[in-house]
């Protein structure tokens, strides 16, 4: 298991890199090239800038998130075939620097959605926070400039203004796709990129539906186990993979979390883990990762992925904003540092309580 943090890039985000690396464990950074236009290719002079910048403080920088999906392909027109040309040869140019996981999502309009970006808790920290009945009561216009005014002008990956200026357009164009149509979207993309991506070594790990479940009536296909068998089943590849996000798949209860992981540990590269809190209006806040602080098993995710034996990537998700700090909603420092050293610990009684047994054994068989 390698431990990584996100980071957005210099002058993108208000952690440094050697704020990073003084985060015990912490071997790599989660990144992206987050102003290139979703569709166009990420050139590799950009690329060997970010690599460069990480390696100069000892990170790897072996997980991408995310190399977005244009709209087009999402609904199938016939313009898709350009823009899966250009995602492929952002692979070619990112397995150049040894990139290993490309973390990717499908989700139709918006990337992820909350109605309060900065929710105050009983403790006086604050969080991201979906209201059910909130988010009824809004049109997506609302909620986009909801999320516009809220941000304290970091910028949100998955809301980017150019993007949604015609939002109203997009909306009119996904009323008529099912999400089996989204479904065969999808696979038609994942079949055209896994060959390029076998051939640079990468894994394309989709992220799921955040939250999962439809909204304003959009499709929505990677919400539960059975839409994850679905789709990983849709294209038989090494490339074709899940990143496994906890806080996620958490927001509707009745997904079994572990459950999911042991179901498909051989198809997750990538992890996300983060605790939620839910309520019963079926509304949730986003937890400290400590067990007791929210709904998830989150010892009992680290116990099955080091039970199964996992040796992908793992980063602690969205953190609450803590100790007064200034910062893009959902990725503080102080709090995602204190969620990587919880993982770490709980991982780390794994490796006690194993060697332990195998000193026993030992001794039992002099």
């Amino acid at each position: 298991m390698q431990m990584t943090f996100r980071w957005y890039g210099e002058g993108n985000d208000s952690i440094s890199l050697n704020k990073i690396r003084q985060i015990p464990g912490i071997k790599g950074v989660v990144w992206a090239l987050h102003d290139i236009p979703v569709g166009e290719v990420w050139p590799v002079q950009r690329i060997e800038e970010v690599v460069n910048q990480a390696k100069k403080y000892g990170l790897n920088t072996d997980v991408v998130e995310s190399v977005n999906i244009h709209e087009d392909i999402k609904l199938g027109l016939n313009t898709r075939n350009k823009y899966i040309n250009a995602y492929k040869e952002t692979l070619k140019n990112l397995s150049k620097f040894g990139v290993k996981v490309v973390c990717y999502n499908f989700m139709p309009v918006f990337d992820w959605l909350r109605t309060d970006l900065f929710k105050e808790m009983e403790d006086g920290s604050t969080a991201l926070f979906f209201d059910a009945k909130k988010v009824l009561s809004l049109t997506p216009e609302q909620v986009v400039r909801n999320m516009e005014e809220n941000s304290k002008d970091f910028t949100l990956p998955g809301w980017e203004p150019e993007r949604l200026k015609d939002l109203q357009d997009l909306f009119d164009q996904y009323k008529s796709v099912t999400e089996a149509q989204l479904l065969e979207n999808l696979t038609y993309f994942l079949k055209e990129v896994c060959p390029t991506a076998e051939q640079c070594g990468i894994k394309l790990a989709i992220h799921p539906d955040d939250p999962p479940f439809s909204i304003f009536g959009l499709p929505r296909i990677v919400k539960n186990k059975k839409d994850i068998q679905s789709i990983l089943s849709a294209v038989d590849s090494p490339s074709n993979g899940l990143t496994f996000c906890s806080g996620s798949l958490g927001g509707n209860p009745n997904n079994d979390l572990i459950d999911i992981v042991q179901s498909f540990i051989n198809q997750i590269p990538f992890a996300h883990i983060r605790n939620v809190k839910h309520f019963e209006d079926g509304s949730f806040i986003e937890a400290s990762h400590r067990n007791e602080d929210g709904s998830l098993p989150i010892t009992g995710i680290v116990n099955t992925l080091f039970a199964r034996n996992f040796k992908g990537y793992i980063r602690p998700d969205h953190g609450r904003h803590i100790w007064d700090e200034v910062c893009r909603p959902g990725y503080g420092l102080y709090d995602r540092a204190l969620g990587a050293m919880y993982l770490q610990g709980a991982w780390d009684a794994n490796v006690s309580l194993r060697n332990r047994s195998l000193e026993k054994t030992n001794f039992q068989n002099i």
